[in-house]
């Protein structure tokens, strides 16, 4: 066996100086050291026929010739391993003339865009930015806001509504981010100012002002002794942050259940500059902020006395301030999913 252990080595170290590669020298390791038909396993399985003290003598031996054998090859290798990667870069031929790849990189949807100045703008006016459910309860989409089962103006927001099981309350996609007012004043009572940015929905005929889902921003300020003239002066300082200049505003008697009295705020159309387009329908107005005083039946629903507070809402669309803010002439480019358009922003 001692002799055995001799030839061993001497092959190995014979096939070791021979290796050209670090592929040869795998193999090497694999011929002589390999678990299962390795060379020196097959010697070492006689160990089992001789005597203790010759077990103790030659184990050592065959561990020492491992050990040393290992070591030739992690050697070997290293140098072979070095000329193959400079080999191969000489090979290589690299322009570094030639311009690098271009790493494509997403950016924000505009209405994500102008969503996160509104929150900054009225962040410094001290209002907090709350979010709502998008699938909503009757009661709080409708009923809460003044709209008991039957009131005509649900008319004005037939919508998307979605089957529950018998006896279950009914679930609508909100039609509004008004129904958070109320789950904002049974949290938080009064006095508070509030946002609510969120995407709502309606059965509209699609044109290029109109969509079945876009995006408002909802927002309430409820305090004591509370006027129009308070939200007027809201409104202009949003307005202002949002086009970084005065924009043209009128205010037009509204119905809005929730609030009274209700105004339409409307802007000069900024992509006609008032002439008329098919945006703001020839008329050089484009309604977009629908606003007045909250209804005191609104503020009791919400749990707040209404003989004590007072507060105003609004509900502006987003959508529709991004159109102006950018000059895009039709609602319904902004969520077509066209990169070309979308890669402008």
């Amino acid at each position: 066996m001692e002799k055995d252990l001799k030839q061993l080595k001497k092959d190995a170290e014979n096939k070791i100086a021979a290796a050209e590669s670090v592929s040869q020298l795998e193999q090497i390791d694999q011929e002589f050291f390999g678990r299962k038909d390795g060379k020196l396993n097959l010697i070492l399985k006689q160990l089992k026929d001789l005597s203790a003290e010759e077990k103790k003598s030659l184990g050592q031996e065959a561990n020492d010739v491992k050990l040393e054998l290992v070591d030739l090859i992690a050697k070997k290798k290293s140098v072979l391993a070095e000329k193959e990667i400079d080999a191969k870069i000489k090979k290589e031929v690299v322009d570094l003339t030639l311009p690098g790849e271009t790493i494509a990189t997403g950016t924000l949807h505009p209405a994500s865009q102008v969503q996160y100045e509104l929150e900054d703008i009225f962040k410094s006016l001290g209002f907090m930015v709350l979010d709502g459910p998008e699938l909503e309860s009757d009661y709080f989409n409708f009923e809460a806001l003044n709209m008991p089962e039957h009131h005509p103006a649900r008319d004005m927001q037939d919508t998307f509504y979605v089957k529950t099981k018998e006896g279950e309350p009914k679930q609508v996609l909100r039609t509004q981010t008004s129904p958070v007012q109320i789950r904002a004043m049974l949290k938080y009572g009064a006095p508070l100012r509030a946002v609510v940015p969120g995407r709502v929905f309606r059965f509209e005929e699609l044109d290029a002002s109109h969509e079945n889902t876009f995006s408002q921003l909802e927002g309430i300020m409820i305090e004591e002794n509370l006027s129009i003239t308070n939200l007027i002066a809201v409104m202009k300082t949003l307005l202002k942050g949002v086009f970084k200049r005065e924009v043209k505003v009128r205010l037009r008697p509204g119905f809005f259940p929730f609030v009274e009295p209700g105004f339409e705020l409307d802007i000069n159309c900024l992509i006609c500059g008032g002439r008329g387009c098919k945006v703001c329908k020839q008329s050089g107005w484009v309604e977009l902020l629908p606003c007045g005083m909250i209804h005191p039946n609104v503020l009791r629903a919400g749990g707040i006395d209404p003989d004590k507070f007072s507060g105003f809402a609004f509900g502006l669309g987003m959508t529709r301030l991004v159109m102006m803010r950018y000059g895009i002439d039709d609602i319904r480019l902004l969520n077509g999913g066209d990169l070309k358009f979308l890669k402008q922003f």
